[in-house]
């Protein structure tokens, strides 16, 4: 086929819209894999993005294109625009512009959309006629299955492990597990569908592979983070630090620990920052009704407190935007200074009452939290990686 160039304006205005489109998927995507780490005090913002970063690029240029063939040819039959091949054309351009906007417009609004509902309404919006049910029952059924794994996981977490007489015990236990299952799913995801095109191996190589890695990797958690955490957790070694995971074993036989300085804990407080129940009833009396505060003064000192840090963090943080416009690499990465805790203390029409809802949530064992954080970091790092792989098509 001839090459049509008195459409190359069309080419050109794709390639910016398509810049565009893959900006605000880093800009909104990263979320979906590292929200919860942050949030939770498991990853700051920075490492969240070195993180991000690396394993979206490696997934993205190391498992093939299984997922840009789909939406290039399998959405819209190609075959249809065969006579005008400048229709296809126009209709992709229109796909991307419509989907970037879209993006951006979301984005601004801190709106966690997805970029493959976007893109893949704007071409189905093309082509709707040649659309099959399949897709749309794809869309419905694969958050369903996600949040029924999500459930389940949660629910097994909670009440065999948090809720239990010793959490940490239990956590021991289970960590090794989830572990391996990660692990797993992540080698099945690319000997099995994203990487076949280039790993030759059998249905029964395929099975061993998978299991081979899931039971290595649980192995390796076996022999070097549970002693670490042990003598960290249960030992409540103060002066541990992540690199002393690679001593494994070896751990276990070191001497006596120090007494602790007064004001150094052995594993952070992932509530901290965050207002009790009894703190912000006795806030909500300040702002609704002053009489009822002197009730409870000692809470709301406490409340107060908790209150002025917070404006402090959020000054700070508002402060690092300022000083970035005098230098560009700063205000370019602007964006990872933000202290996302903080801001969880603000309510607006999208979130709702954030304080409200984690003064009134449960509180569960720092150490087992603890615990959980080395699984919860390489969950998100293994959900980037899938998602640099699937949405650099898009």
């Amino acid at each position: 086929m001839a090459a049509l160039h008195q459409y190359d304006y069309l080419f050109a205005i794709g390639t910016i819209f398509a810049f565009l489109a893959a900006w605000n998927i880093g800009a909104n995507d990263a979320a979906n894999s590292f929200a919860t780490s942050v949030s939770s005090r498991s990853l700051t913002m920075k490492q969240a993005m070195l993180i991000a970063t690396c394993m979206e690029f490696t997934g993205s240029m190391a498992v093939d294109t299984r997922v840009s063939e789909t939406i290039r040819t399998k959405i819209i039959s190609t075959k249809l625009f065969a006579q005008e091949p400048s229709v296809l054309m126009l209709g992709m351009v229109c796909a991307v512009i419509g989907s970037s906007l879209y993006l951006t417009a979301a984005t601004r609004l801190g709106l966690p959309v997805s970029t493959t509902h976007s893109i893949m309404g704007g071409i189905i919006g093309v082509g709707i006629a040649s659309v099959g049910a399949h897709v749309f029952a794809a869309w419905a059924i694969a958050p369903g299955i996600t949040g029924a794994f999500g459930t389940i996981i949660f629910l097994i977490t909670k009440y065999e492990v948090m809720l239990r007489k010793n959490p940490v015990k239990k956590a021991f236990i289970t960590v090794p597990i989830y572990f391996a299952t990660t692990s797993g799913l992540l080698t099945m995801s690319i000997v099995w569908k994203g990487a076949s095109s280039k790993i030759k191996l059998k249905d029964g190589e395929i099975a061993g592979v998978i299991v081979g890695v899931a039971a290595g990797v649980a192995l390796l958690i076996r022999v070097f983070l549970l002693p670490y955490l042990y003598r960290k957790l249960v030992l409540g070694d103060w002066q541990l630090q992540w690199w002393h995971i690679l001593q494994g074993p070896l751990l276990l036989r070191l001497g006596e620990i120090p007494p602790r300085p007064e004001g150094v804990s052995d594993v952070q407080d992932y509530y901290r920052g965050h207002l009790t129940k009894e703190e912000l009833e006795a806030k909500q009396a300040q702002e609704g009704n002053s009489d009822d505060v002197e009730k409870h003064p000692n809470v709301l000192s406490s409340a107060e407190e908790n209150s002025s840090s917070s404006d402090v963090v959020a000054s700070n943080s508002q402060m690092a935007p300022r000083l970035g416009n005098s230098l560009w690499p700063i205000a370019v990465l602007h964006g990872v200074e933000k202290d996302v805790v903080s801001a969880q203390s603000k309510s607006n029409i999208l979130t709702g009452n954030l304080e409200e809802m984690h003064a009134r949530a449960e509180n569960y064992d720092n150490k087992a939290e603890y615990a959980y954080s080395f699984l919860q970091i390489m969950i998100a790092a293994t959900a980037s990686f899938t998602h640099g792989a699937n949405d650099v098509s898009k």
